[in-house]
């Protein structure tokens, strides 16, 4: 009863994408099955802290991140957030729970030669699905926005004339994300292309080759079945685009500021991990390079 009124909370008050409301309702039916597995707890109210300690020592013993078990943290104290606001409980049992700490780490991104080849170089299939996934991959890398934004797109999105797309991110919020000349050229084609497959009542941008919207995994599988083409990075996935977007951007002298509303950053902090990857590389070229850098 009350994980569904927290879910509908975040669905329609706080207005979480999908793909976040899946992850939330994930992670509360984790911890619910653990509760019963080890206790025999049934209601959320009965819950205390050692029960929530019991849970992440369970969890880092299966190997999992601390970052991972933070995003789960983070979920319950919500929840426990939530129930408090609404008296379900008096006292949220997250106050005693310490949230395990993650190492700070740069986030990964493909390098700008690798990124030059795969979309100025490479040949790419001149049909339906080549320009699908070629649409999918300019868009992500020259925009920066999410997966999740980019599945949310409908031709109204685009504006090929003024070269400005309209994303909606989290929290609802609108933003302009414009771009240039080249994209504007393979988005034509596409949607040419599409006209073909896609019946006029779907209206998604985005496609399978069955003409029915597109969804998390499938977009995961094209970028990394394209970036594993140029780059032996471990992480190939939608974000890794949006790292390079940001990092490529800062490492020209783009302002931080306007890196952040590109984004849709909430604060500038989030933005400034991107200047840390540029100083961390610049540290790495003088110490290889200075005869007296180590």
């Amino acid at each position: 009863m009350y994980e569904a009124s927290f879910l509908k909370y975040i669905q329609y008050e706080k207005r979480f994408s999908s793909h976040t409301l899946t992850a939330y309702r994930t992670d509360l039916n984790q911890f619910l099955s653990f509760l019963f597995a080890h206790y025999q707890v049934e209601c959320i109210t009965d819950v205390n802290h050692r029960h929530i300690r019991s849970w992440v020592i369970q969890l880092l013993g299966d190997d999992m991140s601390a970052s991972s078990v933070r995003r789960k943290l983070s979920v319950l104290k919500s929840y426990f957030r939530f129930l408090l606001r609404q008296g379900f409980i008096s006292v949220s049992p997250m106050a005693k729970v310490l949230i395990p700490k993650s190492g700070k780490h740069l986030p990964e991104f493909v390098p700008e030669n690798a990124m030059h080849h795969l979309l100025g170089e490479m040949d790419w299939p001149n049909d339906f699905s080549g320009y699908r996934d070629r649409t999918i991959i300019e868009l992500l890398y020259h925009t920066g926005m999410r997966r999740a934004e980019l599945l949310s797109l409908d031709g109204n999105a685009v504006d090929l004339i003024g070269q400005v797309i309209r994303v909606v991110g989290k929290g609802n919020k609108e933003r302009l994300i414009p771009f240039g000349n080249h994209v504007r050229e393979v988005i034509i084609k596409y949607v040419e292309l599409r006209a073909e497959v896609v019946e006029t009542t779907v209206k998604a941008l985005i496609i399978t080759d069955k003409g029915q919207p597109a969804y998390p995994k499938f977009i995961y599988n094209v970028v990394k079945r394209y970036l594993s083409q140029v780059t032996t990075l471990e992480k190939r996935s939608p974000h890794t685009l949006r790292h390079s977007f940001a990092t490529h951007l800062t490492d020209m002298g783009a302002d931080l500021n306007a890196v952040k509303t590109l984004l849709g950053h909430s604060n500038l902090a989030a933005t400034q991990i991107y200047t840390h990857n540029s100083i961390e590389r610049l540290k790495k070229v003088y110490e290889q390079a200075h005869p007296k850098g180590k």
